[in-house]
């Protein structure tokens, strides 16, 4: 059986209340060996850090959503910060630009970003970018931090993608890929380089074909990477293990970082939240 790192999932969500640790618990044994668990503020950051606590093959991100912009202010940021100096955070997000729906204003979503683009590059964490109908300015906000990105859910074209790679970023692929109507995404798996692309559910959102309409979980990743190894030509678990190689390297998920295990790794990162303002 491959192994699979879902690097995107939502199991915080309140979807997934009823029975929520017995379903995490059960994915090591169907193959879902790591899962991260992004924040998309305070409160949904806090709790995906508990879950990294009850499950070991669980890490965290922490961040505030574009969505939630509006109330990114000094003491949500003082305690965000303080998350990063737990070892299994290992990447700040979700952040980005969301122009489709504003539910925060883009001039303070813009400015949430930068902010926590500048605590990513402090702190030498990767980022998880939430893009949705604001490519350039996402972008050209970018390339003004030293920062290593992860476009989560992407569904763009390849051309885009391109720019996103050759920046030195990161693409990641969710159930759109299996949607009907879906040339841009299917071109971009096709394309995109083997060591610059990851797998993950967004659970419990964007469930693959055959199971759309139903809530999503980690077991279906593998529907995922089937899809982009028939677009790519090759086995599904050449995309199972390279993805896992990918998501680990870029989160800089080592064993170091397991707790117990890094306390050399744990002093340094708390000795860098404690240095950086945010």
């Amino acid at each position: 059986m491959p192994e699979f790192f879902d690097t995107h999932a939502h199991y915080d969500h309140e979807r997934f209340e009823r029975g929520r640790h017995g379903l995490i618990g059960s994915m090591p044994k169907r193959g879902i060996t790591l899962i991260l668990v992004p924040g998309c503020d305070l409160e949904s950051s806090r709790a995906a850090v508990g879950l990294t606590k009850h499950h070991r093959h669980v890490y965290a991100a922490a961040g505030t959503h574009p969505h939630e912009a509006a109330g990114f202010d000094d003491r949500q940021a003082a305690a965000l910060r303080r998350l990063y100096s737990n070892p299994k955070v290992v990447a700040v997000g979700e952040i980005g630009l969301d122009y489709r729906y504003d539910h925060s204003p883009r001039d303070v979503q813009r400015a949430c970003f930068e902010r926590q683009l500048e605590l990513a590059a402090r702190l030498r964490l990767p980022v998880i970018v939430h893009e949705r109908e604001a490519y350039e300015d996402t972008i050209n906000i970018l390339s003004g931090y030293n920062v290593r990105a992860v476009f989560h859910c992407y569904s763009g074209s390849a051309e885009a993608a391109k720019r996103i790679i050759n920046m030195g970023h990161y693409i990641s692929f969710t159930g759109i890929i299996t949607f009907p109507k879906v040339r841009n995404a299917l071109e971009t798996a096709a394309w995109v380089p083997a060591d610059r692309f990851m797998l993950e559910t967004d659970a419990p959102y964007m469930t693959p074909v055959p199971h759309r309409g139903r809530r999503n979980d980690s077991s279906y990743l593998p529907y995922i990477a089937r899809a982009i190894a028939a677009v790519r030509k090759v086995n599904p678990y050449e995309i199972a293990e390279q993805t896992y190689r990918n998501g680990t390297e870029f989160f800089g998920i080592t064993p170091e970082q397991i707790p117990g295990a890094g306390t050399e790794y744990s002093a340094y990162r708390e000795k860098q939240v404690k240095e950086t303002k945010i």
